[in-house]
């Protein structure tokens, strides 16, 4: 009780205090009550990890019943990687917004919102009464839409931050409805309610159940269909705040569904199969939409997409193995959703922090622009790259160790599987090879783009390193990515519990001697990607001491017999993924613009892709267009004459008092009907 008095003293002192304060010492109070918060909660979230839950039960009121505080192994994992996202990003803003220093209003709300953000992702993680969960989801869309506008003066960011909000509404609404039912059934908002409801009901009922909640979660996640929010939201947000929305915020929806999975009993083999389905079509549509993209943050959005995909096919396969009460694919299917969970969360944010760095520099992120930066902003262009192998799933980094897991729980499901489950897993590998393969295709041209070769355009100013307070958090989180990569096992042995509650059986039993051949394996990537790395730094460190007293030359790069050469013989980012977009055409939805080049001496020609999200187009586009040419009939009764609007009034208010009267009416007859 007095953890949680503290917290949210911290929270309200720093929120009253920011408005009163100046500029210069708003971001100050913002990182320091990020940090207070971080550590009154992660205290309790590394306790929980050892083994001792936490819970405490508020008297509430008479609407809401007791609301319940209990945190698991599940939701401490959860709140630890939402603190450490939390205090990198803030660190990393507090620099990153001194360029807006002149907007204090918006810096105001900037900071406000980004306090209760985290203190309500911390809420949603803890709280198990269903209207104090809604509540605390509420506080954390309208935080986060406010962080997103930031930048409100421009249509494009008031157009995703509404597009958000919207969608953000949906969400809550299909988990109010699914709540709602719980309520009615059960007479209660604890979600212990749930587990019993389900328990009680048919296997029907509770697929029913967790399929109106999986959609609900799944939107704040972006699985597709449910994504069309993200690709928007992201580009548009200040740097640090996208870092955090792909690092934590869609990770929340993640977070929902694994709760749902251990509070709803259902048919797990059937929704095992409908994860993975969702999963595997998440994670090949978002890395195909992002390699056709010009906007570097809009390209990092997708690949989100594309990471939920990846967590989501260990889900399913964590789903599957309990339904076919299979413990090792249960164990590496949710150990490598976890895991992967918390990568994502490391390279994603360490990208987009990145792509901040480029942005603030250049005032630009279209990658058809850029070029070169990697001799002007050397330690970005370092940090960038380690995060896009990283990302790829290359040793040796933190991607590698996740979806090795994933990778096991798949060929250990092959062994005796019926025809279903074989034909699910081999689709699975399948898509998790193709998502590495075009991944690695992805980052090839976003790297190679932005900071290799020459710029492609002239800037009006020399680009520059970020500041050093911009990479300290920076260095931070690649610290942590390479530490997974090279000791996997202790990462893996701090999933114990969260796994334990899945599969009831301790992490240890699968890293005994010859138990699994993935606990042997993953003993020993840590020591190939230590002895990896040591052989790298050996030849760099042999390299510099044989040319160190070499005299250094300057030249240009051999341009194939061209005397004259241009920056326009380079590859562009659209030119280098040509033969890609070619054969994914008929999949996706790209738009040209082009000028045909003509005579025997042409003076010019042109050509623009614009990529345009297909499933948008279908799911979106399309029923909005059939809503507004629904209504454009009825455009006649807005006719700009006064008596008829009066006249709609009197009608109106006539249907309005006869309506009773109509019902009365109706009840008297049955009754009479009843008599006779």
């Amino acid at each position: 009780m007095v953890t949680i008095a503290a917290f949210l003293i911290i929270i309200l002192l720093s929120v009253a205090l920011i408005p009163f304060v100046n500029v210069q010492w708003k971001g100050m109070i913002t990182v320091t009550a990020v940090i207070m918060v971080a550590v009154l909660s992660s205290i309790i979230a590394f306790g929980v990890l050892s083994g001792t839950n936490y819970e405490y039960l508020f008297r509430g009121s008479l609407a809401t019943g007791r609301i319940a505080v209990r945190i698991d192994a599940l939701s401490g994992l959860f709140i630890l990687i939402i603190n450490f996202t939390f205090i990198t990003g803030a660190f990393y803003g507090l620099q990153y917004m001194k360029a807006y220093r002149t907007q204090k209003s918006n810096l105001t709300l900037h900071c406000i919102s980004f306090i209760l953000v985290q203190a309500s992702l911390i809420g949603i993680c803890a709280l198990q009464n269903s209207i104090a969960f809604l509540t605390a989801w509420e506080i954390m869309a309208l935080s986060s839409f406010i962080l997103i506008i930031f930048e409100h003066n421009k249509r494009e960011t008031l157009n995703a931050g509404i597009n958000f909000l919207v969608q953000s509404h949906i969400c809550i609404l299909l988990q109010t409805l699914a709540f709602i039912w719980v309520a009615l059934k059960m007479n209660s908002y604890d979600f212990n309610a749930i587990a019993i409801f389900s328990a009680s009901g048919s296997l029907l009922t509770g697929v029913a159940l967790f399929l109106c909640f999986f959609a609900g979660f799944a939107i704040k996640a972006g699985f597709v269909p449910f994504h069309t929010w993200l690709p928007y939201a992201h580009p548009v947000a200040p740097a640090h705040i996208s870092g955090i929305m792909s690092g934590v915020i869609i990770k929340i929806g993640i977070y929902g569904i694994l709760r749902m999975v251990l509070l709803i009993r259902n048919d797990y083999l059937l929704v095992g199969y409908v994860i993975l389905f969702i999963s595997i079509v998440s994670g090949i549509y978002g890395v195909m939409l992002a390699i056709v993209q010009h906007n570097l943050k809009k390209l990092l959005a997708y690949h989100s997409i594309e990471n939920i995909g990846i967590i989501g096919i260990g889900i399913g396969l964590g789903c599957i193995g309990i339904g076919k009460g299979n413990s090792v694919l249960t164990f590496l299917g949710f150990a490598g959703a976890l895991l992967h969970t918390l990568n994502h969360s490391l390279f994603k944010s360490l990208l987009f922090y990145g792509a901040g760095n480029v942005n603030q520099s250049i005032h630009t992120m279209d990658i058809e622009k850029l070029g070169g930066l990697g001799k002007l902003m050397p330690q970005t262009s370092f940090l960038f790259l380690l995060a896009s192998l990283a990302i790829c799933g290359l040793p040796p980094f933190n991607g590698f160790v996740s979806e090795f897991l994933i990778y096991n729980g798949m060929f250990t499901g092959l062994p005796g599987s019926d025809k279903v489950l074989l034909t699910w897993i081999v689709s699975g590998l399948f898509g998790l090879a193709l998502i590495g393969g075009l991944a690695m295709l992805c980052f090839t041209k976003a790297f190679g783009c932005v900071f290799l070769g020459t710029a492609r355009h002239q800037f009006s100013h020399t680009p520059r390193e970020a500041a050093f307070g911009k990479l300290v958090p920076m260095y931070a989180i690649a610290a942590l990515i390479t530490a997974i990569g090279l000791f996997p096992k202790i990462f893996i042995n701090a999933l114990s519990r969260p796994v334990a509650l899945f599969t009831h059986i301790n992490v240890d039993a699968y890293f005994a001697p010859g138990k699994l051949p993935a606990g042997n394996a993953i003993s020993m990537i840590g020591i190939c990607a230590a002895g990896f790395m040591l052989l790298v730094g050996l030849i760099y460190f042999i390299r510099n001491k044989v040319v160190v007293n070499r005299p250094v030359e300057f030249n240009t790069t051999w341009g194939c017999g061209y005397v004259a050469p241009t920056v326009k013989m380079q590859y562009t980012a659209s030119s280098f993924i040509r033969a890609y977009r070619k054969l994914a055409e008929p999949v996706l939805s790209i738009h040209r613009k082009k000028k045909e080049i003509k005579d025997v001496f042409p003076k010019g020609g042109e050509l623009e892709t614009h990529p345009y999200d297909k499933m948008e187009e279908m799911f979106i586009d399309y029923p909005l267009h059939l809503l507004k040419a629904f209504f454009n009939r009825f455009t006649f009764l807005q006719n700009g004459n006064l008596q008829f609007y009066i006249l709609y009034g009197v009608v109106f208010i006539t249907l309005a008092l006869s309506v009773p009267f109509a019902f009365e009416y109706i009840k008297t007859l049955i009754n009479f009907l009843n008599k006779l």
